[in-house]
């Protein structure tokens, strides 16, 4: 029990101190609470609640060593499967082969095919980098915009990410296919909010997407949706999520005592978002942050704030919708499908941002300026085999970041 508690071998003194509890609770009671006392110690122990690397005795100060086998196991470990090591791979740790590059690589191959690695990125690293676990504390206006919006459709919204997300790694697709996609999983409801026809039943299923504008995470009503207000869009919300999540160029953070959007609009007229947005880039404090991050949301505003298809502002008289974006670079897009071939032109980009995501969540940490050269080789290491999923974890498993540690960190 301690040996797979602690994830490493237990010693004699891990032993004697549990059959120290044992004892004297059993000489108070009997072989049950002995035994739960034992478990009590196991659980309370520093060796069981923390994921302890501990430096070498002889370390110098920030010096930098390779982790121990048993040490990089459970990285591994809790890195694919939010877990512990199993048997196979705490045997092999603590025989010291995990040195072997190519028993690790059989044991990362291992570890992706178990149904437990789909499981822990989809629900951790997918939703958290993506934020789409957010869904859950959607409110939409129910009350004047958004009547039909229920609980059975919020649910749809999560299924369908899962499930897409579970089909990319299943068939260790392409990171750049998180773009491209022309797939989706769908039941009768997200279907017919989708205006997808054909699609009948509870049940979900996998649907081809004829229209473009639909592929990868761009046409997600999940992403659409937690990226909205409860009653409009915001292009201003949607574009600094592409500038963190997809761009990996984070706008800098919002001054204080900035008036809301709202309150910028003095007129009788119904303005749209988008005049909205341009009365309040008037204030060159705003049009700071507003200047990058509104023209690249501005190129997903034919999706409303729950992720249905519009071409007119139902808030501005039935304006027409107009989805002219502007990238970082001074390219102009028009609407979500040309927006998507602008960012897979720069590919490479996507990649990094994805790879140093994926690299803060199996370290734990964020990425510093220092990671960079590493990030950089990662991602070229899996552009040989198209920058697969299985590669770049691959490549992040043997990078220096993970196998390595600084002393006093």
């Amino acid at each position: 029990m301690a040996r797979r508690a602690y994830r490493r071998p237990s010693t004699n003194e891990d032993v004697q101190v549990l059959l120290g509890f044992y004892k004297t609770a059993r000489a108070r009671g009997n072989f049950d609470a002995g035994i739960r006392a034992a478990i009590e110690r196991v659980l309370v122990s520093p060796d069981f609640l923390f994921r302890i690397e501990a430096d070498p005795a002889n370390a110098a100060p920030n010096a930098v060593y390779r982790l121990s086998d048993v040490e990089l196991a459970s990285r591994l470990s809790f890195f694919l499967w939010s877990s512990i090591p199993d048997d196979e791979l705490l045997d092999l740790a603590i025989r010291g082969k995990l040195r072997d590059a190519s028993v690790l690589d059989q044991q990362v191959r291992r570890m992706l095919r178990d149904p437990r690695a789909r499981a822990s990125l989809v629900e951790n690293f997918f939703e958290q980098w993506l934020e789409t676990r957010n869904v859950w504390l959607l409110t939409p206006d129910a009350n004047q915009h958004f009547p039909w919006f229920d609980d059975n459709l919020r649910i749809a919204f999560v299924k369908e990410m899962d499930l897409f997300f579970d089909a990319q790694l299943k068939e260790d697709r392409s990171i750049v296919d998180l773009l491209t996609a022309n797939f989706t999983f769908l039941n009768e409801q997200l279907a017919r909010h989708y205006g997808i026809a054909g699609v009948y039943g509870t049940h979900f299923r996998r649907v081809t997407l004829t229209d473009e504008n639909r592929w990868g995470l761009l046409g997600k009503a999940a992403v659409l949706s937690v990226t909205s207000y409860a009653t409009r869009t915001s292009p201003t919300i949607r574009g600094k999520w592409l500038l963190e999540n997809i761009l990996g160029a984070p706008a800098p953070p919002p001054p204080p005592n900035i008036p809301a959007l709202e309150a910028s609009n003095k007129g009788d007229k119904p303005l749209t978002v988008r005049e909205m947005l341009e009365t309040h880039r008037k204030n060159p404090v705003c049009a700071s942050c507003h200047a990058r991050m509104d023209p690249l949301g501005f190129s997903l505003e034919n999706f409303d704030a729950i992720g249905q298809w519009r071409t007119r502002d139902a808030g501005a008289a039935g304006a027409a919708i107009n989805a002219s974006g502007v990238l970082l670079d001074g390219t102009k897009v028009e609407g979500p499908a040309a927006l998507r071939l602008a960012l897979v032109a720069e590919k490479e980009q996507f990649v990094r941002t994805v790879t140093a995501k994926l690299a803060t969540y199996a370290l734990g940490r964020e990425m510093e300026s220092f990671d960079a050269p590493a990030i950089r080789g990662i991602a070229r290491a899996a552009a040989a085999d198209n920058y697969r999923w299985s590669s770049t974890i691959l490549a992040i498993v043997k990078s220096a970041p993970f196998q390595m540690r600084r002393a006093g960190s």
